[in-house]
């Protein structure tokens, strides 16, 4: 009953809250120190964020949390967060608040962070999408959306995919960087990987097309193997938004 009230109210507050946090943003400060060493990058889209990091000088995927924010009420229902030694979906609060459209601060009992926007760029692409189809052998399988889900967050130019389990906490992968997505064309470009530094900096290029509100992704794998996908809304998918 918890769940549903809050995402109730997540519907309610989904367009202010797009336009104040829509796009994506680096962490620039912790507790007063200038963060150097590693970059931290949250992308916010459709009442839901993203978080993923990684060293700066080794690429070395560090870690990613995100889950469902509320700013009215200053909470944040945490999906998952790999920095958890133990995995648990769980219910925050901490404070937001915004010196300028470009610009905000994040309060909780264990820090003080400030963010930068670097984009608020959107296109026909933007938001949050879940699998739902996957072609296999010819025939397109579809997904059933469940606990186990695999998620893609797009705004201001930015991508990161995820996998997990949203009543455990539990955490399968993850990757992102920047994307470009123009007349049938999406180009992502990869700035962390969990499963292969190795990875990064490569750039993969794919065509898609939107049916019914629907992202029909296809081309090859970061593997070099060809896939076809369906993506769709994730608040649609699981809220009927």
């Amino acid at each position: 009953m918890k769940s549903i009230l809050f995402l109730l109210v997540l519907a309610i507050n989904m367009n202010t809250q797009a336009q104040i946090h829509q796009g994506s943003w680096k962490l620039t400060s912790e507790d007063g120190k200038a963060v150097t060493d590693k970059e931290v990058i949250r992308i916010y889209a459709d009442a839901y964020f993203t978080e993923g990091a990684k060293d700066l000088d080794s690429d070395e995927f560090l870690w990613a949390r995100g889950g469902e924010y509320d700013q009215e009420a200053a909470q944040v229902r945490i999906d998952f967060d790999t920095r958890q030694e133990e995995p648990s979906a769980a219910l925050i609060v901490h404070k937001i608040e915004f010196e300028d459209e470009n610009s905000f601060s994040i309060e909780d009992e264990k820090t003080t962070q400030k963010w930068t926007r670097i984009s608020a760029n959107t296109n026909d692409l933007t938001g949050n999408w879940l699998i739902t189809a996957r072609e296999r052998n010819g025939e397109m399988k579809r997904i059933t959306p469940g606990d186990r889900r695999t998620i893609k967050m797009l705004g201001g130019d930015r991508f990161q995919w995820v996998a997990f389990n949203s009543a455990t906490g539990e955490f399968f992968g993850t990757g992102g960087g920047t994307y470009i997505a123009k007349d049938g064309q999406y180009i992502e470009n990869i700035e962390f990987f969990s499963r292969d530094a190795g990875r990064v900096g490569a750039s993969l290029e794919f065509n898609y097309e939107l049916e019914d509100g629907n992202w029909v992704h296809s081309g090859k794998s970061s593997k070099g193997d060809p896939i076809k996908e369906i993506w769709s809304s994730y608040a649609e998918a699981y809220y009927g938004n």
